[in-house]
């Protein structure tokens, strides 16, 4: 999947300076942000006697519903990278 954010100046000199102020690219930065935002807090899996619903629950539904409008009301672009690319960059 590819995604195009784009930012207003002053966000983008903001992400430069935290990027360089960690040792990494502002590529690998950014893509760090947003798996950190897209993680959902892990669910310990059910008990035997208790089975699981297969609908997510309403919190996951609407933690998906706000990621894919973030980008677009925060004006943030990747640049055209994808980000399996941005992590593959942010590997040693």
């Amino acid at each position: 999947m590819s995604i195009t954010i784009e930012l207003a100046p002053e966000l983008q000199a903001e992400l430069v300076r935290q990027a360089a102020t960690r040792g990494v690219g502002v590529d690998a930065y950014a893509a760090s942000l947003i798996e950190s935002a897209a993680r959902l807090s892990v669910v310990p899996a059910p008990a035997a006697d208790h089975p699981q619903s297969s609908a997510p629950p309403h919190e996951v539904v609407e933690a998906i519903e706000t990621l894919k409008s973030f980008g677009k009301t925060h004006h943030l672009s990747l640049g055209g990278m994808t980000i399996r690319e941005l992590r593959h960059e942010a590997r040693p």
